[in-house]
């Protein structure tokens, strides 16, 4: 079994109660409520523009060239080609930039972020980027899963193709390429390592959804 293999086996009850979570139910069967599609939209523009600076700082420690071209790419990338459906989205809610830029991170949207870039800081690449890869390869799994299923909500369908793409699935399999790479060249400590940073960032990746759910604020 490959590293990344045994990764998701890991990863596979964190997953489960992700497609299981009602947020993504909602998104699928178009029920869920247009308010905290609004409210997830805009934590998810707050959390990528952390999430490009951790990316940063990983291209920062890559030990390959091409893994830090890859990754500043995809840094750019989070700014750019992400944020465009976003403000597809925020049109549509009736909300400017300088709006969500105002916007106060939620609890797990900071809790979250700091995480990732504390360990993106701190740690050696290996640590960065598994930090990193849940939100990539987490969404990429939902995303195929819930375009099979479908949506009646052009809105929700637009996000959910995003995610499902050849084009996002491309970007996906390059950083698995990259952790099997690192894995193979670390000690079994250092793989176990590897493996907690990936269980926490997915446990943050349902904990983003449900923020979304409850409409999550600071409660004092």
């Amino acid at each position: 079994m490959s590293f990344t293999a045994a990764l998701w086996t890991a990863m596979t009850p964190i997953y489960g109660a992700i497609l299981r979570h009602p947020f993504l139910a909602g998104l699928t069967d178009g029920s869920l409520p247009r308010e905290r599609f609004r409210f997830y939209v805009v934590q998810d523009a707050l959390y990528l523009r952390e999430f490009a600076r951790a990316l940063s700082l990983a291209a920062a420690r890559a030990p390959q060239d091409d893994w830090i071209v890859m990754f500043n790419e995809h840094a750019a990338g989070a700014l750019r080609v992400e944020r465009a459906l976003h403000e597809g989205f925020f049109e549509d809610f009736g909300l400017s930039a300088d709006e969500v830029a105002a916007t106060p991170p939620a609890p797990t949207n900071l809790a979250y972020t700091s995480y990732l870039l504390a360990v993106a800081y701190g740690a050696p690449f290996h640590e960065a980027l598994a930090a990193l890869l849940p939100c990539y390869w987490i969404y990429w799994e939902v995303g195929k899963q819930l375009e099979r299923a479908g949506s009646p909500d052009p809105l929700y369908a637009r996000w959910i193709a995003t995610y499902a793409s050849e084009e996002f699935g491309g970007v996906v399999r390059a950083v698995l390429a990259a952790t099997e790479a690192v894995a193979a060249q670390r000690s079994s400590v250092e793989r176990e390592t590897i493996r907690r940073h990936v269980l926490t960032t997915s446990r943050y990746e349902w904990m983003f959804w449900d923020m979304g759910w409850r409409l999550e604020a600071w409660p004092v």
